[in-house]
């Protein structure tokens, strides 16, 4: 599946995002799904996804194949680039990226 991630910017503490990922593919089909981010130096961590959670939401719209990462209170520590990840058939599959930027 390919996948394709949007909604990254540049925003002020405390502010909110919403990031999209569009599947390739019926995501009804797919039974993992999450996101990542990863900032410079460091290594990939999962945010949030199917069954996980953590400080953001993570959402599905399978009608229109795509997942939110929902954001607020955003701080300058949770600028990275945001990935977006599915598990399809037993094959990791990563979208390019999307880079929130977090201003102090």
């Amino acid at each position: 599946v390919q996948l394709q991630a949007s909604g990254g910017g540049l925003v002020q503490a405390g502010g909110s995002l919403r990031l999209s990922c569009v599947a390739s593919k019926n995501i009804a089909d797919i039974n993992y799904m999450a996101w990542y981010r990863q900032a410079p130096g460091t290594a990939r961590e999962l945010v949030a996804g199917d069954a996980v959670r953590g400080p953001f939401t993570f959402s599905r719209d399978n009608a229109k194949n795509t997942v939110y990462l929902e954001m607020h209170d955003l701080k300058p520590e949770d600028s990275a680039v945001y990935f977006c990840y599915a598990r399809d058939r037993g094959a990791d599959c990563w979208g390019e990226g999307t880079l929130v930027t977090v201003s102090s």
